[in-house]
């Protein structure tokens, strides 16, 4: 039940991610990193891994578009 939890909070956070590529609306990545954490703490609780990954994988991308962009953009 907490690997499907993580992975509907993995889909809001990848869903709030995407937007956030376009420039100008990079702020929106400092809303998806804690949501991202958060799904991902979910998921080490379940005994499968997939949804904590997939948490881990939308932090990644929303943490190197947070750097590309200087922290703001």
């Amino acid at each position: 039940m907490f690997n499907l939890l993580s992975i509907l909070i993995g889909l809001v956070a990848l869903i709030l991610a995407i937007p956030s590529a376009i420039p100008f609306l990079g702020w929106g990545n400092w809303l998806v990193l804690p949501i991202a954490v958060a799904g991902a703490g979910i998921g080490a609780l379940s005994r499968s891994d997939g949804g904590r990954n997939f948490c881990l994988i939308v932090f990644v991308i929303a943490t190197v578009r947070l750097a590309l962009g200087g922290g703001i953009i």
